[in-house]
């Protein structure tokens, strides 16, 4: 089979297309990541090349030793993928010491993975072992509302999860774990990858202050809805702000704990804080009081 006839790339493909028309990839901006089957990668086969040059991945990775992955190109426009598959991105191999990766297909006219590839790679090396294999999609997208939050909210996990679960009532279903705040960081090497990825141990979602968003799912459906779902909370979080001081009314402890009976998730009590918590009181008080100086 060709790569390009594969389901797997072509759900690669529309994922990537499906940010690209959120907002989320102006520019180069952006990387997806899939960690590939061995049915998928041995229907492939016969387009492989394994003759390339191995690079330095700029970490270790010895969870994935052997492993294939479907990566998008440093430099490349995710509104080109659906265009030009083949010069966007790429299906790499890990080696067997897991410190190297070689380019067996795309990139034909030149260039490397993602220059998140560090972040990647260990992202999925914890989501490997502590799913049992099932979770295959890393994602990171600059959506713009999330990033806009981290400019004002404390960036403290316990408030960018409370502040976005009380946005909407299917957000604490989504993602039931919570979301994790890695402070502003170098993006591309190690240090921001082996931040992110130990928020990954906890939780699906990882935001980078003034940057973006990290997520990973089993699948690409599921990733891309959970993006999706955390940035449309956002969205609702920065039109609250903009129309009020404070919120007049919201969804409580209790009432958190109501759903999570009802729909049968556990909910981690560090997130179901009373509102008077210093963490969110401090913000809405300092807010308050910008606004009303500055009548």
């Amino acid at each position: 089979m060709k790569v390009l006839d594969a389901n797997f790339v072509k759900s690669f493909i529309r994922m990537a297309n499906d940010g690209w028309e959120q907002g989320w990839h102006e520019r180069n901006g952006g990387n997806l990541s899939y960690r590939i089957k061995p049915d998928e990668i041995e229907s492939v086969k016969e387009e492989l090349d394994e003759s390339g040059e191995w690079k330095e991945i700029g970490t270790s990775v010895p969870g994935l030793l052997g492993e294939y992955f479907m990566v998008t190109g440093s430099g490349k426009y995710f509104r080109n993928v659906i265009l030009d598959p083949e010069d966007s991105c790429c299906i790499i191999r890990v080696d067997e010491t897991g410190e190297n990766y070689q380019v067996q297909w795309g990139l034909i006219h030149g260039g490397r993975p993602t220059s998140e590839l560090p972040s990647h790679l260990m992202n999925h090396e914890v989501k490997k072992r502590i799913t049992s294999g099932k979770y295959r999609v890393i994602y990171h997208a600059h959506t713009p509302n999330v990033i806009a939050l981290t400019f004002v909210l404390p960036l403290k996990d316990e408030v960018f999860t409370r502040e976005l679960w009380e946005m909407a009532t299917e957000c604490p279903v989504v993602f039931p774990d919570g979301i994790g705040v890695v402070p502003w960081m170098v993006p591309g090497g190690r240090d921001i990858a082996v931040a992110t990825s130990k928020l990954m141990e906890d939780y699906d979602v990882a935001v980078w202050a003034h940057h973006g968003m990290f997520c990973s799912g089993e699948d690409f459906d599921l990733t891309f809805g959970l993006m999706h779902t955390v940035e449309k909370s956002a969205e609702i979080l920065v039109k609250t702000l903009s129309m009020a001081q404070t919120k007049r009314q919201t969804i409580t402890p209790q009432n958190f704990r109501d759903l999570a009976k009802d729909f049968k998730v556990k909910l981690p009590e560090k997130f179901l804080y009373e509102q008077k918590s210093k963490f969110v009181q401090d913000f809405y008080k300092k807010r308050k009081n910008l606004l009303t100086n500055n009548r």
